[in-house]
């Protein structure tokens, strides 16, 4: 196989080789090979300003889109009624998530052939394009229906890019981190979706603060997106200034690379795939209708104000953001299965509940819901990127966990908003987004429970 090794060596950057006892030693060492090739503290540093910062442009751009939903739904189907057009917006929304499991099959490919690195810089070149080109779409008033056509176009690009952005960062910070401490690294990367969801909250806030009806209409929504192309250039800049993980190095200088790595996975790790699949699933229903989709939910269903609901999601993100790093923690000191069905045990048993107290209308019970919601939410999302990465082995595991990350999410996350808008007006139920949630925990609880505890046991080439 030594000609398929050429390849990543070629494309991938500098992939000096490391010393067999780097990974090998990890029982021993209780530590990765990251640490047994002596990487410093500044590389580390910048591998964490790295992973942010991808992830970081992507959820600001997914934020500004829900949060804004209202506007632009106005603004590329104003021919409809708010419902229906807030249901196309979101099936707009939806439908560039369908297009991840393939570009989950791509960047993995390229992750686990090339290099995490490639991926990384290429990924998020694409992505922070796009999100700048929405800004410069007319709208139907002025090119008829070519406007959403474009939007449909664009955002597909984005679902594509995107696809391999979350799963490479985190393979990226868990084959860099201590072996003890890969729960609390891998954190970064929900942590940095969450940042970016908060930016997106108070740019759309303080814009739907400041300008008129008419102004946000006309321009004003577009600002946010114009945003992207600065920081995916910083982003870029920051990755190719890095080489590529240890143990991806050293899995190439030892001729280890599979030359079809998405097949591999299918073949060999099929039943990790699944789990995978399955565990992912209350990530992905929870994370857009608790995080992007609630701001509508509490405006659109429950009638309350579109500032105070953008003021009680970003209260609710700051906290968020805390509970993340707590969770990688715990991830680390307990084992990462028990935390994970720590999560679907509450969300199978307090979301209704807590749904119903949404209904009260007050703002001070909605902050608290909301916050406990988030609390709830981190016991899975803290610890998902550790888990994925762990369980897969080096020479699948950009592919194993792409792919499994971006199915679920395509099956179940992209289409959360769009099917809760769907449930309450099938219902007449404002609870029924709740028990959606339910369902993805119960199905989230026996993947976890079947598969294997991770935590701490060496990074395997295979």
């Amino acid at each position: 196989m030594s000609n398929e090794i050429s390849s990543p060596a070629a494309l991938g950057g500098r992939t000096s080789p490391e010393p067999n006892s780097a990974v090998n030693g990890d029982a021993a060492n209780g530590i990765t090979g990251a640490d047994a090739g002596g990487v410093s503290r500044e590389t580390r540093r910048r591998v964490i300003a790295a992973s942010f910062i991808g992830n970081f442009v992507e959820w600001f751009d997914y934020a500004v889109y829900g949060y804004l939903a209202v506007t632009i739904a106005t603004v590329f189907f104003p021919e409809s009624d708010p419902q229906t057009g807030l249901l196309l917006t979101f099936a707009l929304f939806a439908i560039s998530f369908l297009v991840r499991p393939l570009g989950g099959f791509v960047w993995g490919h390229i992750g686990d052939r090339v290099g995490r690195r490639t991926a990384l810089s290429l990924s998020i070149l694409i992505m922070s394009g796009a999100t700048f080109c929405i800004a410069l779409i007319p709208g139907y008033d002025t090119i008829g229906i070519w406007a959403p056509i474009l939007l449909l176009i664009i955002r597909v690009v984005q679902g594509f890019s995107a696809s391999g952005e979350y799963a490479g960062a985190s393979a990226f910070l868990v084959e860099y981190a201590p072996a003890n401490r890969r729960g609390l690294y891998a954190a970064v990367v929900p942590a940095s979706t969450a940042a970016g969801l908060l930016l997106g909250s108070l740019m759309a806030g303080l814009l739907t603060v400041l300008l008129s009806s008419d102004a946000m209409q006309s321009w004003g929504w577009r600002l946010p997106f114009l945003l992207a192309a600065p920081m995916g250039l910083i982003g870029r800049y920051i990755r190719t200034k890095l080489e590529d993980t240890p143990v991806f190095r050293e899995m190439a200088a030892e001729d280890e690379a599979v030359k079809a790595p998405v097949s591999s996975l299918f073949r060999n790790h099929w039943r990790q795939l699944l789990q995978a699949v399955g565990a992912v699933l209350l990530n992905a229903v929870g994370f857009y209708v608790i995080l992007s989709y609630m701001p509508t939910y509490l405006s659109s269903e429950l009638g309350l104000g579109e500032t105070e609901s953008f003021l009680a999601t970003t209260i609710a993100l700051l906290t968020y953001i805390g509970f993340i790093f707590l969770t990688g923690m715990l991830s680390d000191r307990y084992g990462r299965k028990k935390v994970l069905i720590s999560a679907s045990i509450t969300f199978i048993v307090l979301t209704v509940p807590a749904f119903a107290l949404l209904g009260t209308g007050n703002f001070l019970v909605i902050v608290l819901v909301q916050i406990l919601l988030g609390a709830m939410l981190t016991l899975n999302d803290g610890t998902l990127p550790s888990f994925l990465a762990e369980m897969f082995p080096t020479r699948v595991r950009y592919s194993g966990f792409a792919v499994s990350f971006n199915l679920s999410n395509a099956l179940f996350g992209g289409t959360a908003p769009f099917m809760a808008t769907l449930l309450i007006a099938a219902t007449a139920s404002d609870l029924a987004p709740a028990w959606y949630l339910v369902a993805a925990a119960t199905i989230s609880l026996i993947a976890v429970a079947l598969s294997k505890e991770t935590c701490n046991e060496p990074l395997r080439h295979d």
